[in-house]
């Protein structure tokens, strides 16, 4: 064998070689970039479910805070309606007059007059338009015998009646019943304004 046939033969083996060895590199280079794809895609999938995630949470929370503020508004309107109607019912009582309103001082007065032993120490007080309705009364009461009345209290109407000796004071005045039936009606009365609850 010549020299040059065995030249030949390396240069044969060499350029083989080199030949495998570019194709296992181009092999290894595609297996890299395909792993490269393959990651980049699952990192743009998790990124896609992670802002579906963070949309549905926004979405939620805007959710939850338009109920609340809807909840906070229906509860405002329905105080200010509750509202409304005990004003309303306020100023039927302050404007009540003639027969109802005698009938209504009268039983508050003969109330008030049952927790009071010694008529001489006892005081009444009444709104100012109702002195003469309150004098006419207590001058009837055989329990009021002797005591005038002491004077102004600001109320709808009614009697607040007081004996210093005993320390007794009694609001028998419209505005304290209506305080105890709102407070004893006000289910109700919420009830009947807003059956849906």
């Amino acid at each position: 064998m010549s020299l040059e046939t065995v030249v030949e033969d390396i240069r044969e083996e060499a350029r083989e070689e080199a030949a495998a060895i570019r194709d296992e590199g181009e092999a290894r280079a595609e297996e890299i970039v395909s792993e490269a794809e393959a990651d980049a895609e699952r990192v743009h999938e998790e990124a896609e479910r992670e802002t579906e995630r963070q949309i549905e949470r926004e979405r939620e929370q805007a959710v939850s805070s338009a109920k609340l503020e809807a909840k906070q508004e229906r509860l405002e309107a329905r105080r200010d309606a509750l509202q409304q109607v005990r004003e309303a019912a306020q100023e039927r009582v302050a404007s009540m007059e003639g027969e109802r309103r005698t009938e209504l001082t009268s039983a508050l007065l003969a109330n008030a007059a049952e927790e009071f032993d010694d008529a001489d120490t006892v005081s009444v007080y009444c709104r100012a338009d109702d002195e003469a309705l309150v004098e006419e009364l207590v001058d009837e009461f055989d329990e009021f015998d002797g005591v005038a009345l002491a004077g102004e209290v600001d109320c709808l109407g009614g009697v607040v009646v007081e004996s210093e000796s005993s320390r007794v004071r009694v609001d028998n005045t419209f505005d304290s019943v209506i305080d105890d039936i709102w407070e004893d009606s006000l289910k109700d009365v919420s009830d009947r304004l807003f059956p849906d609850g």
